[in-house]
């Protein structure tokens, strides 16, 4: 079968579904349709129809798209009439979880499988009316038991509900913490330049040869040269005149 001839009998199939088909639902729907020819479609004649479909929806004509969301594909309309469609239903459109319910269900996103226990160890609360809501909604469900814990306690992940009410189609496509945090970490300040100076010392920028680039030179910083009252001077003595009375003399006078 031709690309062309394919791409309507996809298009009926995503349309009419109740729930988000993958492309190898598609494949096996298709066959079973036409089960009367000889060759098979094959999945990658399907993937190639599902682009061809995204590409003809993505344009502004059509308020609707198909895209894969909750573990599928679906058609869904486009952000731009959010408003519009939420006058239709518009006490879906307005319930929102509660913040208790969104940080349980944001712990079950990023650690499932995970239990009740590790839930309220992290944080910090009892979370057994939040868990039962978020069942209640559909957006987790029970998926095992956890074998290597005392008493074998239910665990929990989230469901292709989940992946559905936030337009998702895998765990994966969750955004990472570090990117969800990335706008919250402060930047270190750059402090190599300055260690440099404060090892380097200070300059004394005011001296004439601090000015032409040299190192001006200190004088008397081990305490050798240092001069004391009377270098520099003749040395004066006294003497005892013959009256009695006390008289300088210099050295040159005594030589004589």
């Amino acid at each position: 079968m031709e690309i062309t001839n394919l791409i309507p009998h996809i298009e009926a199939l995503i349309f009419a579904s109740d729930k988000a088909l993958t492309s190898l639902e598609v494949t096996d729907l298709v066959n079973n349709a036409f089960g009367f020819m000889e060759d098979k479609i094959t999945l990658d004649q399907v993937e190639t129809a599902l682009e061809g479909i995204q590409e003809k929806y993505n344009t502004e004509f059509y308020p609707f798209e198909i895209r894969q969301s909750g573990g599928g594909w679906q058609f869904l309309t486009k952000k731009d009439y959010h408003k519009t469609i939420a006058q239709l239903n518009g006490d879906k459109f307005l319930k929102r979880l509660s913040a208790a319910s969104l940080e349980t269900l944001a712990i079950i996103a990023y650690k499932q499988p995970v239990t009740k226990g590790e839930i309220e160890a992290i944080r910090g609360v009892s979370s057994d009316y939040a868990v039962q809501k978020l069942l209640e909604k559909e957006l987790i469900v029970i998926s095992g038991r956890n074998e290597t814990l005392p008493g074998h306690p239910l665990v929990y992940a989230t469901s292709k509900n989940f992946m559905d009410y936030f337009g998702i189609n895998t765990a994966d496509d969750l955004p990472k913490i570090k990117e969800v945090l990335a706008e919250q970490f402060v930047q270190p300040t750059v402090i190599k330049d300055t260690i440099a100076e404060e090892e380097a010392g200070p300059q004394n920028t005011d001296t004439p040869d601090a000015e032409n680039g040299e190192t001006p030179a200190f004088e008397n910083i081990s305490g050798e040269g240092e001069q004391t009252e009377g270098d520099g001077e003749d040395e004066m003595m006294l003497s005892v005149a013959e009256n009695g009375e006390l008289v300088e003399k210099n050295d040159d006078e005594e030589e004589d």
